[in-house]
């Protein structure tokens, strides 16, 4: 499952400097929270916002009946939006003997349950959640019996439920099932994890349980149908439809086990005599192989570096309307939400890689081997994110997987402001709990630190074992330890511990001096450890000395460490962990000589990116801007964003230049106007979208009318995103008025970030001649999309006369009333909040508020 969001990282929490609950050394040894309460261990103690609440204890499901194999027979009623099912379950007791049987089955009309063999009825009760059948005999551990069930499942009839990672646990989803909407395509798809597959076929949902499966899907001819395994035959039928057969013959959960079912093009590739195919609306049938072709090097990839092949028989990759979340790893047929697929001219900006390949790494990790229970969900989640690093290391270097690893330390360290719980947790209120950024970004993390902790032979050989130990089973994290100490010996309890069963993270601070021929390097863990452990951190100590660099191992296990190093001069610099590994966040105060020198020396991604941005507030000083001026070149394109986001006019300003009459910025020296020229050649030709767009950002920022025929190039760039950063930037200049007529014909481009600067400009600029345009817009657009739209429709309503503005006001509230999608509620809320100095809009939100139902909105709500 992928439900990560994609946002820009702000540089504190990119670098982890500064952030979650910091505490500091006191004189007395004690512990000052930033609220100032001393928190010295058994004195007064105040509870951070972080420790959770107590949570009942969640145990692995109870297996007294083994499902070795389920059999479906499906078909649809559109009109009903149900599912009409037959299904045949082969079981056998586990262990002890058993006489009955108990199945979820979530709100199912139940036609009839029968002994398959003799077709002989059995007796049941179902309360609308369990199915429990009293069986025909006893049976023992070694008697398979099978039972067919007559249902019809009907998902838009239970009680509505949902997370903020999967919004939605119907299960089973009939996408514009009348045809009413033109805009959108008729599907029918289905979404397992957590505990869904029960909603459309009678099983045990517990991810502990494997088995093989077969699906027979009855449906108009005009449609494509997707499953797990292979598709053993297609069979017209009477009345212009057909039943597909999809078989299964490896084990697996229940929660993987899928449909998809739409009027898709199909796109085929095959690796190693394996289908590779790519489900994409006919109109993206051209850029299916932009979106998802680089799926079959990551077959062999991640084959080759596991020591084991892609065990399932094909691997097929969906997209779908009005997804539930990001992307699903069902088996062997992976279901994405509709951000995945794009035009060509898209994919100059936006490449799908990192959820294509932390889907496909959840094949085997997730898959192949299982988490038993949602406690141990790391086990998938915290290897599928660590699957993106090791792709993105693999096909783009180093540089992109490290800023990928270190957008996920700030990605966790957000989190752990507000939480910080164990990655194993047996605690928790409610499964979907465990999808968070502690599973995801910090377990791909911890992954990272313990590879570089036994090297990658180990790291790869360890691994291997693991999948091949546990190959069609459930593992828990105790699994995954024993793999890695027979592979390398050593006993790993003490890093297993505290990174997986323990919370929180060490909160590093560094300190120096050089005296007599000898550097001392002081450490401390200035973490709470009255809820959190004081950690055994292996890492290393970087030392540049007369402009060479030694690195030296050391042991951080204490809470303060002291490590003397021979030194002939104060070093130019140190660096505590130079392989930016650790999970956790680092104060160590460096002057500025050290931070430029850090920028040229250091080898990490990290420490460059880190040193440009604390240097980022000087970047007026003569020498910094020489280290920003050479980052303008630097071969990785995140360093070079930043540093022409650092000459922006809010920051690159001196006291020569001053003002001008009309409070604009004037940078007149001839230095300034070099950089004025490299950033325009930038803006105009750097070979990534990005930095193209960032360029055109700063050179709007100095307001200078030579620059205006830059921003209306960029309007014809290939790339949206450089076409929509030309729009706001043309939407900053004193003329943008003038502009209304020239960017009118971008009202039909159909990309939203272009849309969203279109619409942008409109609220600053526009008047009621762009209202059908808006109008339009709010009914084509979807989810997030959509979401983000209307608070700039709600900006540009207080532009409109009184009547036009009223009636946008009133499709907002019913938006924010009564839309499906609790995103697109949310959008429409805080839209209203743009528009509420007015007392009717007040009173508008007080009612939206009063009466939503759905508990993650009202907790919303009682924030904004």
């Amino acid at each position: 499952m992928n439900f990560k969001a994609f946002a820009v990282i702000s540089f504190a929490v990119a670098n982890g400097m500064l952030l979650g609950c910091k505490t500091a050394e006191t004189a007395s040894g004690s512990k000052k929270s930033l609220a100032g309460t001393v928190t010295a261990a058994g004195k007064n103690q105040t509870i951070p916002e972080w420790v959770p609440k107590p949570a009942p204890y969640r145990a692995t499901e109870t297996q007294l009946t083994d499902l070795v194999h389920t059999k479906l027979r499906v078909s649809f009623d559109w009109q009903k939006q149900h599912l009409i099912g037959e299904a045949t379950l082969t079981c056998r007791p586990y262990f002890y003997p058993q006489n009955t049987l108990v199945l979820d089955a979530k709100g199912f009309d139940i036609k009839s349950v029968e002994l398959e063999e003799t077709a002989s009825p059995l007796k049941y009760t179902y309360d609308g959640r369990k199915l429990t059948i009293n069986l025909d005999k006893t049976y023992n551990r070694t008697q398979e019996y099978q039972v067919l069930i007559h249902y019809v499942a009907k998902p838009n009839e239970l009680k509505a439920g949902g997370s903020a990672a999967i919004t939605s646990d119907k299960g089973l989803y009939f996408i514009n099932p009348l045809g009413e909407d033109k805009e959108k395509p008729r599907q029918i798809w289905t979404q397992g994890e957590t505990e869904a597959s029960s909603c459309w076929f009678p099983t045990i949902d517990a991810p502990n349980q494997k088995m093989t499966q077969e699906i027979y899907i009855t449906i108009e001819d005009n449609f494509k149908t997707l499953s797990n395994g292979s598709l053993i035959y297609s069979r017209q039928r009477p009345n212009g439809m057909r039943t597909d057969y999809w078989k299964q013959e490896l084990p697996h959960a229940p929660y993987l086990a899928m449909m998809a079912i739409g009027e898709f093009a199909v796109v085929k590739e095959s690796w190693k005599n394996k289908d590779v195919t790519y489900y994409v609306e006919p109109k993206y049938k051209n850029s299916a192989k932009g979106i998802f072709g680089n799926t079959p090097e990551m077959l062999s990839f991640f084959s080759q570096k596991l020591g084991v092949d892609y065990p399932w028989e094909k691997y097929a990759q969906v997209i779908v309307r009005d997804y539930v979340s990001g992307a699903m790893e069902n088996t062997s047929a992976s279901l994405f939400g509709e951000f995945v697929q794009l035009s060509n001219r898209e994919l100059l900006d936006h490449s799908m890689d990192e959820i294509i390949a932390h889907e496909l790494f959840h094949q085997w990790f997730g898959n192949l081997v299982t988490t038993e229970s949602w406690s141990n969900l790391p086990l998938n989640e915290s290897f599928a994110t660590y699957g993106e690093y090791l792709w993105f290391e693999h096909k783009l270097g180093r540089d992109e997987a490290d800023m990928g690893l270190q957008n996920d330390l700030g990605s966790y360290l957000r989190e752990a402001r507000q939480k910080q719980v164990p990655l194993i947790r047996y605690h928790y209120h409610n499964h979907e709990d465990m999808f968070d950024r502690h599973s995801y970004q910090k377990g791909g993390r911890v992954l990272h630190m313990l590879r570089n902790h036994v090297g990658d032979e180990a790291f790869f050989a360890s691994l291997k074992k693991y999948l091949a130990d546990n190959k069609f089973k459930a593992a828990e994290i105790h699994h995954l330890r024993l793999a890695f100490e027979e592979v390398t010996g050593q006993d790993l309890n003490w890093f297993f511990d505290q990174w997986f069963l323990q919370p929180g993270h060490p909160e590093i601070q560094i300190d120096q001096k050089f005296e007599n021929g000898k550097l001392t390097v002081r450490v401390f863990q200035n973490q709470d450890t009255a809820f959190t452990p004081l950690f055994k951190l292996p890492v290393k100590i970087a030392i540049w000395s007369n402009g060479k660099k030694t690195e030296y191992p050391v042991t951080v296990s204490k809470f303060r460490n002291v490590f003397e190093f021979p030194a002939s001069a104060k070093p130019e610099l140190i660096v505590f962990d130079p392989d930016a590994q650790l999970l956790g966040t680092i104060q160590h105060e460096k002057t500025q000589e050290e931070l430029i020198y850090q920028y040229y020396h250091a080898e990490r991604f990290q420490h460059k990116f880190q040193a440009l941005n604390l240097l980022m507030d000087k970047v007026s000083e003569p020498n910094v801007t020489a280290v920003f001026k050479d980052a303008l070149n630097a071969k990785f394109w995140k360093l070079r964003s930043t540093a022409v986001f650092a000459f922006n006019a809010t920051r690159f300003m001196t006291s020569a230049d001053g003002k001008d009459a009309s409070g604009n910025v004037k940078f007149s020296s001839p230095e300034f106007t070099a950089i004025k020229t490299q950033l325009r050649k930038i803006a105009e030709t750097d070979p990534k979208t990005s930095v193209r767009a960032e360029a055109l950002a700063t050179l709007a920022s100095y307001r200078d009318p030579q620059f205006t025929d830059v921003f209306g190039k960029a309007l014809q760039d290939s790339s949206y995103a450089v076409a929509a950063a030309g729009l706001d930037a043309l939407a900053s200049q004193d003329k943008a008025k003038e502009m209304l007529p020239k960017i009118k014909p971008l009202q039909e481009t159909r990309n939203a970030e272009v849309t969203h600067a279109l619409a942008s400009f409109y609220a600053s600029h526009g008047d009621v001649a762009q209202l059908p345009w808006y109008e339009k817009q709010i009914k084509q657009q979807t989810g997030t999309n959509l979401s983000n739209f209307l608070p700039v429709f709600a900006a540009y309503l207080l532009r409109l006369p009184t009547p036009e503005k009223n009636k946008g006001t009133r499709t907002l509230e019913e938006m924010a009333r009564t839309n499906g999608n609790y995103r697109i509620r949310l959008g429409a809320y805080r839209a209203l909040q743009i528009l509420a100095d007015d007392p009717a809009v007040q009173q508008m939100i007080r009612k939206i508020k009063e009466t939503e139902k759905d508990e993650r909105l009202k907790a919303l709500y009682g924030e904004i």
